[in-house]
């Protein structure tokens, strides 16, 4: 399939993690991409590994100054943009009474702040396209609570709202706006193996008791930013296993 043949596309956290194997879905499926990271090497190895159909630009997605200059490359180097994937965001652990104002801050600014100024970077270059994409990386932890994640909770909560308020905004350029809400996947944010221990045991009781693999969120986001959704917009596309559910109860060996 070619479902983006020839059109720009932003992806923020490029570098590595679900950021990195988006990319590789949009160049499989024709298009030609920005990596965009502040993680220099990595984002500079993987453009290369990509080809001519990807180009890294150093970006830190709080920065009005690096969201212009990111734009820019884009533009220069592809035309203008069909589709932001705002996919950077962090998460820090501790109760609210233990998180210090500054790392508050810094989860909001990178996980939120970051995604408006995305879509107010490149809403100008999409009406110049005639169009486009725009997909949030919310969470399932966007729809209910996470203990000792006050923040990145507060955070995937509310880029669900700016979503909805965007997809009304651009809704007459024909820029359609939506968020994706992953559970636990297998990436670096994950951390060591003792996290990733405890996210398996987050899963053993979910519908689907596994945790994702990035592959699977990045067919995701290639449905969702293509005309295959064409009709849907301010709208959240869920994929946690079933863990909004509820656990699974225990049940009896059939007889």
């Amino acid at each position: 399939m070619n479902r983006f043949d020839k059109r720009t596309v932003i992806v923020t956290g490029g570098a590595r993690g679900m950021g990195a194997n988006h990319a590789r879905g949009f160049v499989a499926e024709g298009a030609n991409v920005v990596i965009a990271d502040i993680l220099e090497q990595e984002g500079r190895t993987l453009a290369q590994e990509l080809g001519d159909q990807a180009i890294f630009s150093r970006l830190d997605v709080t920065s009005e100054e690096d969201w212009a200059a990111t734009l820019a490359a884009a533009e220069d180097a592809f035309g203008p943009v069909s589709v932001l994937i705002n996919n950077a965001g962090i998460a820090r652990f501790g109760v609210i009474e233990e998180t210090e104002p500054a790392v508050w801050r810094q989860v909001i600014e990178i996980n939120l702040t970051g995604s408006y100024l995305g879509i107010r970077a490149v809403a100008s270059s999409m009406r110049k396209a005639g169009g486009g994409a725009i997909v949030n990386t919310s969470a399932g932890a966007g729809m209910t609570a996470a203990f000792g994640l006050s923040a990145y909770v507060a955070s995937k909560w509310a880029v669900r709202g700016l979503t909805k308020t965007a997809a009304l905004e651009l809704a007459r350029d024909n820029i359609r706006v939506n968020s994706i809400h992953p559970g636990n996947v297998s990436t670096p944010m994950v951390g060591g193996s003792d996290a990733a221990a405890v996210g398996a045991g987050d899963v053993r009781d979910l519908a689907i008791p596994r945790i994702a693999e990035p592959e699977e969120i990045t067919r995701l986001v290639l449905f969702v930013a293509s005309d295959e959704a064409g009709f849907s917009t301010g709208s959240e596309f869920i994929a946690d296993g079933g863990q909004l559910l509820g656990p699974v109860p225990d049940s009896s060996p059939r007889e």
